[in-house]
Order: structure tokens, then sequence, then C-alpha cells
């Protein structure tokens, strides 16, 4: 059926829009986020990258994965509040003749999960961190779905997967955050590292519930941890993609049957995508060094933290 003026213009304007910021796992966090508020209401999701041209830290990184959101342009993000430009001359008149509202914002309030976003309606503009499964759980399907490599993978990315596959119930992801946890100052203060302590620990639990488990070690650090982590236990050092495939990592990751993960939203989104529900995951008791946020919607409450 043709879409008339007037119903185009209706389904512009009932639209989610979800601000990104951050890396790979934090966008995935924003992202499923906005996909089940749209969801809900039953209207596009649009994602906001504006924050990455003055930001020189992370980039987008969502189009390495299949979702169907696309980015918003210029004149709905100004719309949302978004100030990239004056506006046109053509939004001045929909806005006096009533069409192209401005979008409501919700904004995050605090790390705990806030269920008043139950009660949001649409044109919406989210903004903020959304780290909590409570937010999407109930699409965990469709994000399965959503969170599939966009390209098909290389051939060392095929032969690590061939050996996760080959190891089967006995594979364990076992993921070492360094990077800017330790280089720069200020993320070490409020983040910090997972000690190998709680590595050691997180190996033994999983050892006395996975028989003959095989690590598979992912980390942005690998000399390090050649260095300094020894396991009475199989281990393999993932090393077939650069900083710039971090989806592909992932992909690999959530291959695994069990989890072992660091106080990353990365290794955090690899354990939560396995869809095995008798997998194991261990997490880090502590999350932040530096900071107070309540943590316990953070982690989803079958993994074992430590």
């Amino acid at each position: 059926m043709k879409i008339g003026r007037a119903e185009s213009v209706e389904r512009r304007n009932f639209l989610v829009i979800v601000k990104l910021l951050g890396g790979l796992g934090n966008q995935m966090f924003q992202y499923a986020t906005g996909r089940a508020v749209a969801h809900r209401l039953g209207v596009d999701l649009l994602v906001d990258v504006s924050s990455f041209a003055h930001y020189d830290l992370r980039r987008y990184e969502l189009g390495d994965w299949s979702i169907p959101a696309r980015v918003a342009n210029a004149d709905e993000l100004n719309r949302a509040g978004v100030t990239l430009a004056p506006p046109t001359f053509l939004r001045r008149v929909g806005r006096a003749l009533g069409i192209g509202q401005p979008l409501n914002t919700f904004k995050e309030t605090s790390f705990a999960y806030d269920p008043s976003i139950l009660n949001v309606t649409a044109p919406l503009y989210l903004d903020g961190y959304w780290q909590s499964e409570r937010y999407f759980s109930d699409i965990a399907g469709l994000l399965r779905q959503d969170f599939v490599l966009s390209e098909q993978a290389d051939a060392k990315n095929k032969a690590m997967a061939s050996m996760i596959d080959s190891a089967g119930s006995h594979a364990v992801s076992l993921h070492i955050r360094r990077g800017d946890y330790v280089s720069n100052q200020q993320t070490a203060q409020y983040h910090g590292v997972c000690s190998l302590d709680y590595y050691r620990a997180a190996v033994d639990h999983v050892a006395q519930h996975v028989f003959d488990p095989h690590f598979f070690v992912f980390s942005d650090d690998l000399a390090w941890v050649s260095e300094n982590l020894k396991l009475d236990h199989p281990m393999t050092l993932v090393d077939v993609n650069n900083a710039d495939k971090g989806a592909w990592d992932m992909a690999l990751m959530m291959a695994c049957r069990h989890h072992v993960i660091a106080n990353s939203s990365f290794s955090w989104w690899g354990a939560w995508l396995n869809p095995h529900e008798e997998k194991i995951v261990v997490a880090p008791r502590h999350w932040f060094s530096g900071a107070t946020h309540d943590t316990s919607h953070l982690v989803p409450s079958s993994w074992v933290r430590l």
C-alpha cells in the first residue's frame, strides 16, 4: 500500500533514537535498550553516532553486526535536541505547522535499572549506558539475531572457531582487559583491573564443574598474558584479530560454552550472547575500583561473582 505524505510524516515522528558512546560493549548495551523500547512501542529505531566526531578514543562499531537500525541524520538529531547545525528552513516551517515535533529525552539517572523506562512514549531520545539485561531481556532472541557478523569470517577466524567448536562443552573463554584500564590513569583509578587471584579463583571454580576445560584467552595485551597467566589446563591465546575487529573476537568468545569475564562490557556481551542455558559464567565481584555504582542489576543472577 502506498504511504501518503501525512502518514509518512507521522511515521517519522514516532521513532526512538538512542545515543551511542564508548566502546563496542557500551554501544551494544545502548543499542539493545533502544531496540527493546522501539520494539515495545512498535516504532523504528535510529542510532546517534554524533559523539564519535569528537571522541578519538572510540569509533562506531555496530556496523560490524547485522543490526536493522540506521544512523540518524542531522535533521533528525536536531529535532531530538542534538545541535549539529542551525535549523533548516523546511524544519522551521514544519514546526510552525506542528510537524516534526522535538523528541522527548529519557536520560539515565543511576547505574541501577530504572523501571520507569517502561512508561516512555515515542518520539523518544535515549541518553545513557543502560548496563542491565533488565532493559532488554524480553527481546533476547531478537538481539541474538542482530548481533551476528555482517561479513563472512576470514580463514584465521574460521580456524579458531573450528578449534573452539572441537573443544565443545570444554571450551571456556577467559577475558583479561588491560589497555586503557592500565595506561590511562583516570580510567585505571575508576575501573581497575581484575587481579591474577581473581582469575585463579575463577579457573578453579570452572574446573570444579567442567571436566578437562580448555581456556581460550582473549586480551588486548596478550604479551602480558603470556608472561603472567599460568594455568594447569589447556590454554589457547586468541590472536587472530586486531583492535579494529572487536566484534570478530566477541563472536569467537560467544562460541565458547563457558566464560570467565573481566570487569568489561565486552566480555559481558560475549558471555550473555551465548545461548546455552547450562553455561557457567564467572564475573568479578568488584566491577569498579574507584566508583560506588550499584552493580546488583549489571550481572545476571545466574552468573557467579568472585
